[in-house]
């Protein structure tokens, strides 16, 4: 990941599509880039099987609230540490970390002007 200066994102909010979000995943977060293509692609297959246009809404808002955390170096170390507890923790813990969590997530869709989840 690029470091940022003084708690600075690293990039600015890419727009919400799926060329912007795959190029910032691509710098922020290179590794995420297999599980991004496959999800696309079975977005891409749910949209053709049903003719529908919300599998890749779906795509696109969970992949724009994924690099809006990501590209903040202390949310995304946060999230982390969360995600950590919320699997090793006990039942407190767990539901205090998913509680967090699922502000984090609102947060940033909010901040995206996306619905909410």
């Amino acid at each position: 990941m690029t470091t940022s200066a003084a708690g600075q994102p690293l990039i600015p909010q890419p727009p919400a599509t799926v060329t912007a979000l795959r190029q910032a995943v691509a710098q922020i977060a290179p590794v995420a880039l297999p599980a991004f293509t496959r999800e696309l692609d079975q977005a891409a297959d749910q949209s053709r099987q049903g003719s529908d246009l919300a599998p890749l809404q779906r795509f696109v808002a969970q992949w724009a609230v994924y690099v809006h955390i990501q590209r903040q170096p202390r949310l995304a170390a946060r999230l982390r540490e969360l995600e950590d507890l919320a699997a090793t923790g006990d039942t407190a813990q767990v539901r205090g970390a998913a509680s967090e969590i699922g502000r984090m997530l609102d947060d940033a869709h909010a901040a995206l002007s996306l619905l909410p989840r």
